[in-house]
This record gives structure tokens, C-alpha cells and sequence, in this order.
């Protein structure tokens, strides 16, 4: 029986296994959005393409499975390229749809007309435009696979609005698994030799793939065989922080100890990840130890440096190929003390305690023109982070996914909040801001039953804090905490190193946040018009949920708000004041 080509594909993304696609509407692709009405793929309506991408990434992030975006042409497009470029530089699958002009009212300037090519080729693994209608499955299905296949990347699908709904008899294409790659045996004994043979060997994990859990087998292996395991930046919920092995990340805000640990190494074993620009601090570290590289990418892009041994694998699969060798034939003549070493420093880090123990700096912030006040008996105005984040850590207990934009706020979660399940961090590797919320409200979605948390500080915040009523319609239940200073802290502590007593363009004016998430009653949203199935079944399970909004001002006050916030059935806010001219703890510890 025909059907659309907008129907095809919405069946085909059915038989793919989607859960979710994370969408704005446009005019250009209504026949998609007409497949989707009676579809077991719910559709998460965005409040901005940017949005709707990092939800999608996020999910992707903590699921293994591409995630799906959709937006309009034009200005949509443009909006969506910020999480095209995140997903790209962090290897993480997403297929982003794009609605066009029709075919006919190509290369005339038309309303919203932009090239698709021109726009995304430099940052995404391929990008298709359906021109015939017959192979609507067949290029979706074929953007799926790419996507989530070898180095995992961001695929983008061109959809003409008029061949959309033109009527095709082909199938539903059958589902291509995409099989990891398996290290060959000889390979894997190959490496346990250089591993025997190394006085200081490491292993550093990375990017996406761990859903799975293996990175817990995979530090048992270490610890039997002495090895200290480190993880790349934001990818440091591959190994549980429980483990003996863990040594600490890599990466913006590690302890000056735990990167010299890395550099002392003289064998490296990079799985799912490479010797990028940011774990060997630009460049200048770690360049001199024997290296080999387990990746899905025979390309090993972002690898500086020498490489001794690529293997081609998944983190999953070079798990079950290594764990399955006897951990004492990778020891060597090698005891317990350089991972013991490099664990303990790592543990002396993390420990909690306040920012004047923990070696937070101060800037002149003389353009922050913030009015924090003073808790009493303190020195310095506003919350102490370093016993608020403690707080925090002890409450989660390793347990709940934590997400991350980009900024300073960042680093006292990194340092004192503790991954001890997979799939429970993401993180805007590639530096990008606005991502902490949407993809805490994604996190709330595909995994209802676990805790999302946004850790984002002010300026991250209203980059996209909008998709807080993106929860509210879809039943969403993150918990967001801002740290409110005023100022682009990242960019003002960079400035006093290069231009000392001038910041500029640096100065932020915020609202009450706390009252603006109190605001947000879905009940009022509830009772609107609804006009699709779809529609209705958010109303339906959003109805009676509120926000919950409160503003800390003292460090003391912190723990009792935390305590209301968790306790909220639904979205809550905490909204943290600190000190301008606080900077994040210090990472030049020396023990």
C-alpha cells in the first residue's frame, strides 16, 4: 500500500528502535510530523533547535543509539549547528533532519533557501538530501548506520518539502546492526606484552561506548595487574570512581599531580579515546611513552603523536578480549605502588573541603558589579563551593547522571562529584555552552527512574534554559543548579592572565532564577487546546507538576534547599550565589 515518503521515514525510524525524536516544527517537513502523530516515537516538542540538538546528543550519549533531531531550514538549521559541531568533536552519533525548500524553488534565494552541502560537510560524517521519494527508507536507515559506525558522528538529512509527500510503494528498509569491530587475539597478546613489559604503564579511557558497564570489568583487569586508569575529559564515568585503579581525569581543572602521573608514564593505552590537544595539556605532555591506540576509527583522528599499536575495537569488545587473558601475564615485574600512587593522589583531590582548603583563587572582578552578601564569619561573600559540592556528592552517591555546559562553575563538580555507574556524565566536550540543560531534560526522559542534574553556572544557563518547559509539557524531572557569580567566569580568569585589572565585555545581569523556575506551573499549560495525540499524552503526564525555585545566598543555607529540591516532584532550581571574584579550586597540588 503507498504511503508518503514522511511516512516511510518515520516508519523507518519505528523500526530502528527510536524512542524519542527531539524536535522544533517547521512548515518544511509537516508530513513528517503528519507520520508522527499516531507513531510509538514520541515526539519532545523543543523550544529551540540548539536545544533539541544537545537533547538529542545526550541521549545518544547515555544510550549508545544515534539520537534524532529534527528541525526547520534556514534560521533552524543555523540554530541546530552548535550540537552538529559538539557531536562531531566528540565522536558521538546524532542524525539531525532538516526540512527545505522544495525541489523546484532551489538556487532562486527562496524563502529560507540555504545550502545543506555548503553549511555541514566540514563538520558531520555525511550529509544527504532525499530527492526521490522511493529511497526515503533507505537513506534513513543508511544515516542511522553511518551515524553510530566506526568513530561515531553527526549524519544530517536533507528533507525537500515537496518530495515529502509524494507516494511510494517501497519498503521499510530492514535494520543494518552496526558490529564493533573485534581484536584479533594475536593483538591482544601482543599487548599484554608491552604492558608486561612497561615499569609504569596507564590506561586512559574515553569518549562514548560504556553504556555498557565494561568499563567496570575493565578496571578489575587493571587493578589485578597494577595498572592506574585515567579518563579523558568529561568521559570519567567510564570507570567507577570506586575502583583502585582510578587515577583521576585528564583535561580543564586536573590536579597538576594527576597530569604529571600521566607524563611520567612510559606505556599508554588509549581506549575509546586519543592523545588529543586537551588531555596532553596543548600538546606538552605525554608524548614520549610508548603508545596504542583501541578505536573504532582506523583514522585515529584528534591523535597527536606516536602510535606503536592500533587496535581496531570498541570499548566493549577490547574488554571482553583483554579480561579474558589472565590479568598476572600483564603484571610483569611490576607491584602495586605506581597505580597505589596515582589512586592516592587522586583520592587527596577529590576529597571534599571547603575553597580555601582546596585552593580556589580569586580574580579582581572590578566589572562584576555583583552584590553578594556576606555569610557570617566567612572572608569571602556568597556560598563556599567546595562544601556545597561535597554536599552534593554525598547526597547523589555516585548514582545519578550528571550533565555539564561549558565555564568555570563546572570544576568544583568535576572535582568533588563522584561517577560510580556508566552512562551517568555528559558533557559538552567540545566546550560549547547551553548544553547542560537540555541534556539534564533528556537524561530525565529516557531514564525517568535515575536522577539528572545540571551543573551549569549563569552565563551556560540562559543559553538554553528555555527547555526547562520542554520538561514541564513531557514529564521531565531534572534538577538544575546555577551558580550565579555575574561574570563569564572562564573568559575573566583568563583575562587577568593576559590582561591584568582590565576585564571587558566579561559582566552579566541575571534575573532571580529561582523565581523564574517557580513560575512554570504545567497545570496552566495543561488545560490549553492540544491538537495531536501526542500532545495530549504530555499534557496528560505533566499535569499537576510545578516548579520548585530557591535562592541561596550562604553556604549554610545550601544543604536544607538541596534537601526541599530533591525532595520535589518534579523540576526544581537551586539558584547559587557566589562571590564574583571566586575562581574554581586549584590543580597545582603537589600531593
Amino acid at each position: 500500500m503507498p504511503r508518503s515518503a514522511g511516512h516511510l521515514i518515520v516508519d523507518t525510524l519505528e523500526a530502528a528502535g527510536v524512542e524519542r525524536v527531539y524536535a522544533v516544527p517547521g512548515e518544511s517537513y509537516l508530513d513528517v510530523l503528519d507520520g508522527l502523530y499516531d507513531s510509538s516515537v514520541e515526539t519532545v516538542v523543543c523550544r529551540q533547535e540548539g536545544g533539541a540538538g544537545f537533547m538529542a546528543l545526550s541521549e545518544s550519549r547515555l544510550t549508545g543509539r544515534p539520537g534524532i533531531a529534527m528541525v526547520t531550514r534556514g534560521p533552524g538549521a543555523a540554530n541546530a549547528m552548535i550540537s552538529l559541531h559538539t557531536a562531531w568533536q566528540d565522536a558521538t552519533a546524532l542524525v539531525l533532519f532538516v526540512g527545505l525548500v522544495p525541489i523546484s524553488d532551489r538556487s532562486r534565494e527562496s524563502f529560507q533557501e540555504f545550502s545543506l552541502s555548503g553549511w555541514f560537510s566540514s563538520t558531520t560524517k555525511r550529509v544527504f538530501t532525499i530527492d526521490d521519494e522511493h529511497r526515503a527508507g533507505e537513506l534513513t536507515a543508511e544515516a542511522l548506520r553511518i551515524a553510530a559506525s566506526g568513530r561515531p558522528g553527526p549524519v544530517v538529512v536533507g528533507l525537500p518539502e515537496d518530495v515529502l509527500v509524494r507516494l511510494t510503494e517501497a519498503p521499510v528498509p530492514t535494520r543494518a546492526e552496526v558490529a564493533p569491530p573485534t581484536p584479533a587475539t594475536t593483538e591482544i597478546e601482543s599487548l599484554t606484552a608491552r604492558i608486561a613489559a612497561a615499569e609504569r604503564p596507564a590506561f586512559v579511557l574515553g569518549g562514548d561506548g560504556w553504556q555498557s558497564g565494561c568499563g567496570r570489568s575493565l578496571g578489575e583487569w587493571a587493578a589485578s595487574a597494577g595498572i592506574p586508569i585515567f579518563c579523558d575529559w568529561r568521559a570519567y564515568d567510564a570507570l567507577p570512581h570506586s575502583s583502585p585503579a582510578w587515577a583521576g581525569w585528564l583535561g580543564y581543572g586536573r590536579a597538576d599531580v594527576v597530569a604529571a602521573g600521566f607524563a611520567e608514564a612510559d606505556l599508554l593505552v588509549f581506549v575509546g579515546c586519543t592523545r588529543s590537544d586537551v588531555a596532553s595539556d596543548g600538546y606538552t605532555i605525554g608524548f614520549d611513552a610508548e603508545t596504542v591506540i583501541v578505536t573504532g576509527d582506523p583514522e585515529a583522528k584528534q591523535h597527536a603523536g606516536r602510535i606503536d599499536q592500533q587496535i581496531l575495537a570498541s570499548p566493549l569488545t577490547f574488554t571482553e578480549a583483554l579480561t579474558s587473558i589472565d590479568a598476572g601475564s600483564a603484571r610483569g615485574a611490576r607491584t602495586d605502588e605506581w597505580m597505589r600512587e596515582r589512586a592516592a593522589i587522586q583520592s587527596r583531590f577529590a576529597a571534599h573541603r571547603p575553597d580555601a582548603e582546596a585552593g580556589a583563587g580569586s580574580v579582581a572582578a572590578s566589572e562584576a558589579g555583583t552584590d553578594v552578601p556576606a555569610e557570617p564569619g566567612s572572608t569571602h561573600p556568597g556560598v563556599d563551593l567546595g562544601v556545597a559540592f561535597g554536599i552534593l556528592d554525598d547526597r547523589l552517591g555516585g548514582d545519578a547522571i550528571l550533565t555539564y555546559g561549558a565555564g568555570n562553575a563546572t570544576i568544583w563538580g568535576h572535582r568533588f562529584i563522584r561517577h560510580n555507574e556508566p552512562a551517568s556524565l555528559v558533557g559538552a566536550r567540545n566546550g560549547a555552552m547551553g548544553l547542560a540543560v537540555p541534556a539534564a531534560v533528556a537524561a530525565s526522559l529516557a531514564f525517568p527512574n535515575r536522577r539528572a542534574v545540571a551543573i551549569c553556572g549563569d552565563g551556560d544557563f540562559l543559553m538554553n534554559g528555555q527547555e526547562i518547559a520542554t520538561a514541564f509539557a513531557h514529564g521531565g524531572k531534572p534538577l538544575i543548579i546555577v551558580i550565579d557569580n555575574g561574570v563569564y567566569g572562564t573568559i575573566v580568569s583568563h583575562q587577568e592572565n593576559h590582561y591584568p585589572g582590565r576585564p571587558s565585555g566579561t559582566r552579566m545581569v541575571n534575573p532571580d532564577f529561582a523565581t523564574w523556575m517557580s513560575a512554570f506551573d504545567a497545570r496552566s499549560g495543561a488545560a490549553s487546546a492540544r491538537s495531536t495525540a501526542d500532545d495530549a499524552a504530555s499534557s496528560s503526564r505533566a499535569t499537576g507538576m510545578t516548579g520548585h525555585g530557591e535562592r541561596v545566598e550562604t553556604t549554610a543555607d545550601f544543604e536544607p534547599a538541596l534537601e526541599r529540591a530533591l525532595a520535589h516532584d518534579g523540576p526544581a532550581l537551586i539558584h547559587v550565589l557566589v562571590d564574583p571574584e571566586t575562581m574554581p579550586p586549584a590543580g597545582d597540588e603537589t600531593s
